[in-house]
């Protein structure tokens, strides 16, 4: 019933950077900082620049992106590393993921509302939208048994779509790229997912 996974731009990164991760996650690990505490970081490192995206400091908030954004893999490779299954450690993981990026596509409508830019507040609420529907389709595929990481726009992308945008000072073009693939990757997984059960079912027909 799975369909095998398409190489990704996520699993290239994960696995150029899988050394250097293990490495240090292995080091904070040692001085007894935990995965937990490496994701509280990066919410709070979001929170901090969607403020600053939302009071006009777009290339800090960028910045500040650029910093925090790569923990979200630090933290899952420090999981790794512990070797015991954790099970609300990745509910954590996924949903603190989530808040973080609707924190900045938050900032990024109030830096659209409060210039009067309407064209950004609605591509910032499509992408929030788009996002969103991205991570349910892929948790509900794979509650049902199907495979659900098939798509176009991983949250990586969408991560460096936003962090690019900040700091070259065009935020509208990240939240509209966002905005049209992040929806279009939602309908991709649902397309999948039909054709998936289609097959489980034509399959249970002809046993």
């Amino acid at each position: 019933m799975n369909n095998p996974e398409k190489p990704s731009f996520e699993k290239f990164l994960r696995k150029a950077f899988k050394e250097p991760l293990n490495r240090l996650g292995g080091a904070l690990l040692r001085v007894g900082i935990r995965p937990n505490h490496i994701t509280f970081l990066g919410l709070a490192g979001s929170l901090v620049a969607a403020i600053l995206a939302g009071q006009g400091h777009l290339f800090a908030a960028g910045l500040v992106l650029v910093f925090f954004a790569p923990l979200d893999a630090l933290d899952g490779a420090m999981a790794r590393l512990m070797g015991k299954p954790r099970p609300f450690g990745g509910f954590l993981d996924s949903v603190v993921d989530r808040y973080e990026e609707l924190l900045m596509l938050g900032g990024l409508l109030v830096f659209f509302l409060a210039r009067g830019n309407t064209a950004g507040v609605l591509l910032s609420y499509a992408a929030a939208a788009g996002s969103v529907l991205v991570s349910y389709t892929r948790a509900r595929a794979e509650s049902a048994g199907f495979n659900g990481k098939v798509g176009l726009l991983t949250r990586v992308e969408r991560s460096i779509l936003i962090i690019l945008g900040l700091i070259a000072g065009y935020p509208i073009v990240s939240v509209g790229i966002i905005a049209v693939l992040g929806n279009f990757t939602a309908i991709q997984r649902f397309v999948s997912v039909w054709k998936q059960s289609r097959e489980s079912v034509e399959n249970q027909t002809q046993e």
